[in-house]
């Protein structure tokens, strides 16, 4: 099955239309299949004295609120227009997360095939009952969750209309960058095996290599942060990665999904004209004539394969020649 890669711009176009569009086409030329914004107004999504977390302070003014900080980062309604008619022309997906009740039922309105749950909303009762109600496909993120509150939260969007097929289910470590040791990629295959859902991964981690493996193990979904560059200012830029390393996340994951195969164990297409050159065959050690009896004194397995196969070795010891056979060469019965 095809890994949905979702590329997340998320606020890295520090409010900038020219820049949004560059994220856009950054996102296109790598393959990636969805280019994802957020839609939120600062005013329903804080409070005005609303504390930043410790990874935004390090990135932007420490005098600022989380309010004045996510008031300059807010796409406006026009933005989002000139943004899906110019993913249309680049052939992307455009997608957005909405983090209000308002904003879920404007993107609703643009036509979104899907909603996306942010980690932060996943005890948001009035906001899952209303995700719940529109009864179309749903990516839940876990960051800070226990597996008590998915299991909550899946309850939930049940009872409001969403039926647990149509639930994808992200692992996530919600820090930026996510330590190495925090990322428990394994907790994916849990909250698959506890709950029967599709699951995927939100990769907060420098580099790319968690979220290839996290394709190996089973991730249906991986959303990646990334930005035009990593230093410009902003509080996500840091913790995402640069197109360049956004092609090669794609073009990884694509391999292995062809690598991982459909189970059977065979020789494949490509090995089979090695066989050959690779296995082994009883030979002579030693010039041997016509109605000597082979033993391991005159016999030794050696390259090329194609002759007697060295698993029959028990049942040549003790027959004897049927011809003369000089040194190395294949024996026959």
């Amino acid at each position: 099955m095809k890994t949905m890669i979702i590329a997340e711009a998320g606020v890295n176009h520090n409010g900038d239309l020219a820049m949004a569009k560059r994220l856009v086409d950054a996102a296109a030329e790598a393959g990636a299949d969805v280019v994802k914004f957020q839609t939120f107004n600062a005013n329903k999504l804080v409070t005005a004295s609303a504390k930043k977390a410790a990874y935004q302070m390090a990135t932007t003014a420490a005098d600022e609120s989380q309010y004045e900080m996510l008031s300059r980062l807010e796409l406006t309604k026009e933005m989002h227009y000139e943004l899906i008619e110019h993913c249309r022309l680049r052939g992307i997906e455009f997608f957005s997360t909405g983090f209000d009740i308002e904003n879920l039922e404007y993107l609703m309105g643009l036509g979104m095939p899907r909603i996306k749950i942010p980690s932060g909303e996943i005890t948001n009762l009035p906001y899952l009952r209303k995700v719940g109600s529109f009864g179309c496909p749903v990516i839940l993120s876990t960051g800070m969750s226990s597996l008590g509150e998915i299991e909550a939260a899946l309850e939930v969007l049940e009872q409001a209309g969403t039926a647990r097929e149509k639930i994808t289910v992200l692992q996530c470590t919600t820090e930026y960058p996510a330590p190495m040791a925090d990322v428990n990629l394994r907790a994916m295959q849990t909250i698959r095996d506890a709950f029967g859902v599709a699951v995927g991964f939100s990769d907060h981690t420098e580099g790319i290599e968690v979220a290839i493996a996290a394709v190996a193990l089973g991730a249906c979904v991986i959303e990646k942060h990334f930005t035009l560059d990593r230093n410009l200012p902003g509080p996500d830029h840091r913790a995402s990665i640069e197109p360049l390393e956004l092609t090669r996340l794609v073009g990884a994951i694509r391999n292995v999904e062809v690598a991982m195969g459909d189970g059977i164990k065979r020789p494949s297409s490509s090995e089979l004209k090695n066989r050959y050159i690779v296995r082994k065959s009883i030979v002579s050690a030693i010039p041997i004539t016509k109605g000597e009896i082979f033993s391991e004194a005159n016999l030794v397995v050696k390259r090329p394969g194609g002759g007697l196969s060295p698993m029959l070795w028990d049942g040549v010891i003790g027959r004897a020649a049927p011809r003369d056979f000089a040194i190395d060469e294949l024996i026959e019965l």
